[in-house]
């Protein structure tokens, strides 16, 4: 119990801080070693990056921030199109990947059974045509 007692709201406030800065600084670490490992940079450019975070972490992190910092976000958003244009692609695989034609075709057939309206209808075979 002498611990307990000790032990007072302050400190665990301190101590929740602490907890909360320790995480997201390895966030930022795993954050730039993913950008690296994204990064058209030679492979010796890579590792030299990496040493230089290992060794000194702090410095290293705000020195790749710093020249690096505006490509990080134009490489997670080039993945992230990457990887949803694959998903896309897998989606409509696994669909059975329907021809405009038979697009134009189910739309025909809902148009007529009147589940949906002539603008909708429109719409959609213009979205059809395009894509």
């Amino acid at each position: 119990m002498v611990i307990a007692g000790e032990f007072g709201s302050g400190q665990v406030l301190w101590s929740l801080l602490w907890f909360f800065l320790f995480f997201l600084w390895l966030w930022l670490i795993i954050t730039i070693f993913a950008d690296i490992i994204r990064s058209d940079m030679s492979g010796w450019a890579k590792a030299g990056w990496a040493v230089v975070i290992i060794i000194i972490p702090i410095l290293g992190a705000l020195i790749y921030l710093i020249f690096n910092g505006n490509k990080m976000s134009d490489r997670a958003a080039a993945a992230s199109r990457q990887q949803d244009e694959a998903f896309q692609q897998y989606v409509r695989q696994a669909a059975g990947g329907t021809s405009t034609a038979d697009q134009l075709a189910r739309l025909a057939e809902l148009h007529d059974a009147g589940s949906i309206s002539d603008a909708e209808y429109e719409s959609a075979k213009a979205k059809a045509l395009d894509g």
